[in-house]
């Protein structure tokens, strides 16, 4: 009988080449070298996650459960923005409406505050304006062609407080 000494040979060459192959693989892989301004890890009961803020390259990946955006990070801030707004215990009306001659502009509670009107046109083109000088002020609306107008109040700062739509008939 003879030794079959073939088959030891083949499986012995097969492994070194896998071997060999892995070796290379393994030393010829590298990982991304980026510039991070900053980064770390966050930890919560869906896993852990490495991040770091200022990758250069940009990848996306979504599934059924959510998405995830790598590589390109920016940072923001929310800053709140908003206006101060002085409040105003003025009480404004405007009668009669329809009118014919004259409105009468009445304003209640507006002792320090100094107020304009403006009639305008339904294009917006001012044809008259007015300060409120008592709490009862008259504006003549007998030169006007019937038609749709607008009163507006504004303020010193030239706000406005409040707009009126009349109808002169």
């Amino acid at each position: 009988m003879t030794k079959n000494t073939f088959l030891p040979k083949i499986i012995k060459t097969s492994s070194l080449a896998y071997l060999a192959g892995t070796l290379l693989c393994t030393s010829a892989a590298q990982a991304q070298e980026s510039t991070n301004s900053s980064g770390g890890n966050a930890t919560g009961n869906g896993g852990t996650v490495s991040y770091s803020i200022g990758q250069v390259v940009y990848s996306f990946n979504a599934g059924n459960a959510g998405s995830v955006a790598q590589g390109v990070q920016h940072s923001f801030e929310i800053l709140p923005v908003g206006i101060t707004e002085k409040s105003l215990n003025i009480s404004l009306t405007i009668f009669p409406n329809p009118t014919a001659e004259n409105l009468i502009l009445q304003a209640n509670n507006c002792s320090n505050e100094k107020l304009l009107y403006q009639l305008l046109d339904i294009k917006g083109k001012q044809l008259s304006t007015g300060q409120i000088i008592s709490q009862q002020t008259q504006i003549n609306t007998a030169s006007l062609s019937n038609a749709t107008y607008f009163i507006n109040v504004i303020n010193q700062e030239n706000q406005k407080l409040q707009s009126f739509k009349i109808i002169k008939n």
